[in-house]
């Protein structure tokens, strides 16, 4: 059974003792489409349950040879107004708007453009709120970027350090095993293979070169 009419703007809803009918949607898909056109309702898709009351059909629409009011076969609504229903809902988002505005706390002008920056600085907590403040990160930066300079360097000169002290033990073990001091194969026990397989002269040649290295400023 309807309850009430889905033209826009119609408030119609069904009464028994109202000589008014409601008719539903057409099944056919190109009269429905039609329908659905005229009633100019937006993303509006009717369903098995949505009716159109007879204030939006001429008469020449309906066919009373039976008992009962029916829509004839090629019927389409075409009587709507619309210009009510835009009015309806420009009152309706004025009211709105009057309700928003008087619901906001009134203050002076200063307090609000002060509430408006602060919450602009919160969305962007990156931003700097002066240029003193940009310098004085920009400062903090710079030390911190020396001090993990300074540690690079620590770091490099340890690693020179200890490149030195392998290639000296390797030196003098090969020396030790060439002057049949220490037995053969003594530097394939304590010695890292990567370093027990360069022959002595190698290790000769990267100890002067470890020596006529300097360190690079960083």
């Amino acid at each position: 059974m309807p309850t009430n009419c889905a033209a826009a703007g119609c408030a119609t809803t069904y009464n028994k003792h109202i000589n008014i009918s409601f008719h539903r949607f057409p099944l056919d898909p190109k009269r429905r489409k039609e329908w659905v056109r005229l009633v100019r309702r937006k993303n509006f898709v009717p369903g098995k349950h949505t009716f159109l009351c007879s204030k939006h059909f001429e008469a020449s629409c309906f066919d009373l040879t039976g008992q009962t009011r029916r829509l004839k076969m090629d019927a389409v609504p075409t009587i709507f107004d619309f210009c009510t229903h835009i009015k309806s809902m420009k009152l309706k988002s004025r009211n709105l708007l009057k309700k928003n505005n008087s619901c906001t706390p009134n203050g002076p002008p200063n307090l609000k453009s002060n509430i408006s920056s602060q919450q602009v600085l919160l969305e962007h907590s990156y931003a700097f709120r002066n240029p003193m403040e940009a310098k004085k990160r920009i400062i903090k930066l710079e030390k911190e970027i020396a001090s993990l300079r300074r540690k690079m360097k620590t770091c490099l000169q340890k690693e020179r350090r200890a490149t030195r002290r392998w290639i000296k033990a390797t030196c003098l073990v090969k020396n030790l095993e060439a002057n049949n001091i220490l037995l053969k194969g003594t530097s394939e026990h304590i010695l890292p293979t990567a370093l027990n397989s360069l022959p002595l002269e190698d290790f000769k040649i990267l100890e002067q070169d470890q020596q006529g290295k300097t360190l690079p400023i960083l």
